[in-house]
């Protein structure tokens, strides 16, 4: 590389990484609340952390939001996974529509389905309920991981399966050992769009969550805002706090998010 393109890839890191900086370095600042334009913190302190996580109840909001995108992510893997491969392999009435259907769905705004869905909840008495909320963001994720779990099942040669069937395997066997460890890629892309869309989302966990030992943590994150004010270092302590799970996510499925990102895109 010449020095100019270390130079503008210095810039461009520099860019990118200075708001991780200074949401984390303000968490770490004792005095936050004072600190105005400095670069550096004046002092090293997990103060903010503790009274976030304990006096401010956080950690209850942390653990409301990694139930409801546990069930998220594990729900719509499975069953975007079987929708997958029944509308890649099987022949039935109104399969290309309900394709179509699958993606009209995911071009809906969300933002319009909020008062029919709170209608809806209401009726069934799914409000203020972690797992009313997992169900709506469940209907969320299931287009796309739907969509793109097609095209992984479709780039499975069916000579593949016929063989494992000759070799005396059943559906199930198959199913196990052959088809799921070579759509897995896939299915790991499609989880970290549900758990994304689990975690951060904010509108509909507003909407539908009233009582404060349910918040999640998009929920939670706005307590510390006053009406007037806001505590910069606990606001930046739980964003940091909301912010290492994701960043844990796709370290551990990063390898597997590439490779199934790019594969998904050459056939569908």
């Amino acid at each position: 590389m010449t020095p100019a393109q270390v130079l503008g890839l210095v810039a461009l890191l520099a860019f990118a990484l200075f708001p991780a900086y200074w949401m984390v370095s303000t968490a770490l600042d004792p005095h936050a609340a004072t600190r105005g334009g400095s670069l550096l913190p004046r002092a090293i302190s997990t103060e903010h952390f503790a009274y976030v996580v304990t006096d401010a109840g956080f950690g209850r909001y942390l653990l409301n939001s990694a139930l409801v995108a546990i069930v998220t992510v594990t729900v719509s893997s499975l069953v975007a996974l079987l929708a997958a491969v029944a509308v890649a392999r099987f022949a039935f009435p109104l399969r290309r529509q309900i394709l179509v259907a699958v993606l009209v769905a995911q071009m809906v705004p969300l933002e319009a389905l909020v008062i029919p869905l709170f209608l809806q909840a209401r009726t069934l008495g799914m409000l203020n309920s972690l797992l009313g909320l997992a169900i709506v963001y469940l209907a969320f994720s299931l287009p796309f991981a739907v969509w793109q779990l097609r095209g992984f099942v479709a780039a499975v040669p069916v000579e593949v399966e016929e063989a494992a069937y000759i070799d005396g395997c059943g559906w199930w066997q198959m199913f196990r050992h052959v088809l799921f460890p070579l759509v897995a890629p896939g299915l790991v892309a499609t989880s970290v769009f549900s758990f994304i869309t689990a975690w951060n989302e904010f509108i509909f966990a507003l909407t539908f969550l009233q009582s404060d030992r349910r918040y999640t943590v998009a929920i939670g994150l706005q307590k510390f805002f006053g009406e007037h004010s806001a505590d910069w270092g606990p606001i930046m302590a739980a964003s940091t706090l909301i912010t290492v799970p994701v960043v844990v996510f796709f370290l551990l499925v990063q390898r597997n998010l590439v490779s199934g990102l790019s594969a998904g895109a050459v056939k569908g």
